[in-house]
């Protein structure tokens, strides 16, 4: 468990499934995130590789759900696949953010902490350069949508600049 005064990442259970869901799917995220099967989500919970963890307010309410992956990645950079936040505009994803950045660097062996965000998301890429992530450069038109294709951006943060 990651914590601070303001809020709580826990391991994901089962029983945490349909809110998981639901908050990939919602109106406000499902234009900025990709979207997983229930059994992506639930076998997650079980890799090794990965970290699936529900974000809860100080009250325990879940407001989001967090997801890295390459925890065991031989060179050392492991990736936030995806923050989501259904309660927006308190800061929870910023702190999550933050909450994560620290964890992992403190508790890892990591080099790199780095994402991708698409490149439409000015919102969550200003978040994302606030903490301290650069960005590297884009992947022109490499996810397919109904109507067309997206580009990704990836940004990183070194454990050299954390530390700075």
């Amino acid at each position: 468990m990651i914590f601070s005064e303001l809020i709580k990442l826990r391991e994901s259970a089962e029983q945490d499934l349909e809110f998981v869901l639901a908050a990939e799917q919602g109106q406000h995220n499902r234009a900025f995130i990709g979207q997983w099967t229930k059994e992506q989500h639930r076998a997650a919970f079980q890799d090794e590789d990965m970290l699936h963890l529900i974000i809860e307010d100080a009250a325990g309410k879940r407001v989001g759900y967090v997801i890295v992956t390459g925890l065991l990645e031989p060179n050392l950079a492991v990736c936030i696949k995806r923050i989501v936040i259904e309660s927006k505009g308190l800061g929870y994803g910023k702190m999550t953010l933050r909450l994560l950045t620290d964890w992992v660097f403190r508790n890892t062996e990591t080099h790199r902490l780095w994402l991708d965000v698409k490149d439409h998301n000015s919102r969550a890429r200003h978040v994302y350069e606030g903490a301290g992530f650069i960005f590297e450069g884009t992947l022109r038109d490499c996810v397919k949508v109904a109507d067309g294709f997206e580009s990704l951006q990836i940004m990183s943060i070194l454990r050299t600049e954390y530390l700075r």
